[in-house]
């Protein structure tokens, strides 16, 4: 593991946290798309089939656990927490999932790297992720104003994966025949998805004022 795939994954662990944090100190998920929730743990489920079959190490079966575990917390959390669930905006996360999800199941029947169902699964979640914040996105620039927690939640989860793309580019320079098309090519669109997000965060940062998207 490279230092780049190690601060990736502590800034995604730490994305999680502040959500977490958000959620449990101010009894509130506003702001928060459950559609974007739900989506991360159907990437997770079904990324993460092979805890069942394979071992790599303690240190990737804890994240593989803690990532799993982390996003039914906090859609436990939305669902059935009788104060934080009274906060969830059902009127205004309305965006459609079944139209990221079909599209992502398609293209991963279609292109992967091997015609099985754990494979097929696997790219799907690569897919999938690529997409999954945009409910969240498109919840924030309806709500105008974002509170600083959630608006560090995403810019944490997107510089997670920026720092996973300096860990492709790692890896293709120091390692002989290095090659995953599908990983990079969603990777870049997962990135790309976020890159007006952090324009209006960082302007924000800079000016010392609230973060606010555009309609």
């Amino acid at each position: 593991m490279n230092i780049f795939r190690f601060f990736g994954d502590m800034t995604h662990l730490c994305s999680i946290l502040v959500l977490l944090l958000k959620i449990n100190a101010t009894k509130s998920c506003a702001g928060v798309s459950l559609k974007t929730q739900e989506l991360y743990l159907l990437v997770f489920a079904t990324r993460y089939l092979d805890l069942f079959y394979s071992f790599i190490s303690l240190y990737n079966t804890c994240m593989k656990l803690i990532f799993v575990g982390s996003s039914g917390c906090i859609i436990w959390y939305m669902r059935k927490h009788r104060v934080v669930s009274q906060t969830y905006d059902l009127e205004q996360d309305t965006f459609r999932v079944l139209f990221l999800i079909a599209p992502c199941a398609f293209l991963a029947l279609l292109i992967n790297h091997e015609f099985s169902v754990t494979e097929i699964l696997w790219t799907f979640s690569i897919y999938l992720e690529a997409v999954a914040i945009l409910p969240q996105l498109v919840l924030l620039q309806r709500t105008k104003n974002v509170d600083t927690l959630t608006g560090n939640y995403v810019f944490l989860l997107g510089g997670y994966r920026a720092l996973y793309l300096l860990n492709w580019i790692y890896r293709f320079a120091t390692e002989p025949g290095y090659r995953q098309w599908i990983v990079w090519v969603s990777g870049v669109v997962q990135t790309a998805v976020y890159c007006d997000f952090f324009y209006y965060y960082l302007k924000s940062w800079h000016n010392n004022e609230r973060l606010s998207l555009p309609s």
